[in-house]
């Protein structure tokens, strides 16, 4: 568990994760949250929402480059 945390803070996996998060994370916040933006009907649960639309590509991004390491050796 040790391991994973430390290649989990490498600052290649946390840039490549903030990249993908970046960009999956505002399609999916346009798909699911496009037409309460527009309205301007944001709320402090949409807005959490949509925190959490980010953090799960970044997630699966950082898990992804974490066990591709573990591989490798």
């Amino acid at each position: 568990m040790k391991e994973t945390f430390h290649l989990a803070r490498q600052p290649s996996v946390v840039k490549r994760a903030l990249k993908f998060a970046v960009v999956v994370g505002i399609v999916l916040i346009t798909i699911n949250h496009g037409d309460a933006i527009i309205k301007g009907e944001l709320t402090h649960k949409r807005l959490f929402q949509m925190a959490l639309t980010v953090m799960v590509p970044y997630i699966v991004s950082t898990l992804s480059s974490v066990q591709a390491m573990r591989d490798r050796k």
